[in-house]
């Protein structure tokens, strides 16, 4: 979560948007270096987060079954929280001075599940018009726009991924356009204000789609994209825009530093974000399902010098495991689902299994309001599919795959998704085996505070929307 060297410091006044002088000059009229502030930066974080963790205090969690999220599995394991971080894990641990301790014996703890794919806010409960609002379907392009923008803190569905067990996910926006605009990764409390739950510091992304969506779309309004090839030459048109308008900035933050003559270029949302792919601050996640596509969009790339970070549904992921971590791009997909739409026709249920077991990065996503709430039934399937067809793989391995997985390719694996000192203390205590239809998230935690609790009302939080409503904070 770094940021690069064309980016200021995050002041007060540079996140407001532009910061316009010109370039400055000795009296004599020479030129001289100017001052960062007198050259035009633009910040590639003028809505940052303004999440404030809970007051955390010290607990130990004893006895359970411990899953650390990246391939780890500790019989009779102790997890031990302090200040909103994991202090330690193992065995046999010491309960600091007034620590809270919880018996997890015959439990499971796990990391907090990481849902890479999500539409929650954007399109929320109840699923009526008024609140479809994730695809800005008017143009092939739109890189401009932030899903952000659309989230609607109040969507119900929050609190029911909660008590799944989910703390931490990524919204995202459909899959109508070729570039359908930035996604937020959010942590799963509630809150007034989507900035509220903005993962601190956590990359931006950008949506892509490749395939029948953004071809369908437009064709049929008799415009281009129709086709893959129309696709293709979308894309590539709008890089080698975004390619220009990157060149003209740096040209001229490069003239003005050096104290010439130099005028800003006119500021362009949507190439704005294509330059924070190319300059590496933003983070691809394409939809894409056929194997062939996907090799196409990696060879589109190379050509403009960016990275796809994930791919997302890549039901032909199993295809191209070589071709994936060879590249360094996850794979993001279903269990099961499959045959709906002619690119998704070769889908398979061991996909996930074998994409992981052949060396690529992959993972568990959702997709879906109804399917956030039990992602842990959902990798059970996936490994169970794994195991009939003969590959060896533990439940401990299978974790990552809806924690520490996503979280690399969200670009917050230094600070959650698994269970390591120093991070954050994102923790879930399930009542048996995760992988079982029968278990339930008991408790939750994000950052260290008791977030969700399935046996104590007051600790099962209720959005305003849901307040007198039929049901109201049923679990």
């Amino acid at each position: 979560m770094t940021r690069k060297a064309w980016m200021p410091a995050l002041a007060a006044t540079a996140a407001m948007g532009l910061a316009a002088c010109s370039a400055g000059t000795d009296s004599d009229g020479s030129g001289s270096a100017a001052s960062d502030s007198d050259v035009v930066r633009h910040s590639l974080d003028p809505f940052p987060s303004t999440y404030t963790a809970r007051e955390s205090g010290t607990t130990l969690i004893r006895g359970g079954t411990v899953l650390d999220g990246i391939g780890g599995e500790i019989e009779n394991g102790d997890v031990l929280i302090e200040n909103g971080r994991i202090s330690a894990v193992g065995t046999g641990l010491e309960a600091p001075d007034g620590a809270t301790v919880i018996d997890a014996t015959g439990r499971y703890v796990t990391p907090g599940v990481v849902d890479i794919h999500s539409h929650l806010g954007a399109y929320p409960s109840p699923s009526v018009s008024a609140h479809s609002d994730g695809n800005e379907a008017t143009q092939p392009v739109t890189a401009e726009v932030w899903v952000e923008h659309s989230v609607w803190p109040q969507d119900p569905g929050f609190e029911a991924a909660l008590a799944g067990g989910v703390t931490t996910l990524h919204i995202l926006p459909g899959s109508a356009n070729l570039f359908g605009g930035r996604g937020v990764t959010l942590r799963n409390i509630s809150a007034r204000t989507v900035q509220e739950m903005k993962f601190p510091d956590a990359p931006y992304t950008l949506k892509m789609a490749c395939g029948e969506n953004p071809s369908r779309v437009y064709g049929n309004r008799g415009q281009s994209p129709a086709t893959d090839m129309g696709n293709m030459a979308g894309y590539r048109a709008a890089w080698i825009r975004a390619s220009d308008y990157r060149d003209s900035w740096h040209d001229y933050w490069e003239a003005a530093e050096n104290g010439e003559d130099a005028t800003a270029p006119t500021r362009d949302l949507e190439l704005e974000t294509l330059m924070g792919v190319l300059d590496g601050e933003i983070l691809i996640q394409m939809h894409c399902y056929r194997a062939d596509q996907m090799a196409q969009v990696i060879d589109m790339s190379e050509e403009f010098g960016y990275q796809v970070t994930t791919f997302h549904h890549a039901v032909e992921a199993y295809k191209i495991p070589d071709l994936l971590a060879e590249n360094g791009a996850c794979a993001a997909v279903w269990a099961d689902w499959g045959g709906f739409k002619m690119e998704a026709y070769d889908a398979i249920r061991e996909n996930l299994a074998l994409t992981h077991a052949n060396g690529a990065c992959a993972m568990i996503h959702s997709d879906s309001d109804m399917g956030i709430q039990r992602l842990n039934q959902e990798v059970a399937k996936a490994l169970g599919d794994g195991r009939r067809a003969g590959l060896e793989i533990s439940d401990g391995e299978a974790w990552a795959w809806l924690s520490s997985n996503p979280a690399q390719a969200l670009g917050i694996a230094d600070e959650t998704g698994s269970l390591q000192t120093g991070l954050r203390a994102d923790v879930v205590l399930w009542s048996g085996n995760p992988y079982s239809t029968y278990t339930r998230a008991d408790q939750v935690w994000i950052d260290g505070a008791l977030s969700f609790d399935r046996r104590d009302e007051d600790q099962q939080p209720v959005r305003d929307f849901m307040l007198g409503q039929p049901g109201e904070g049923e679990q």
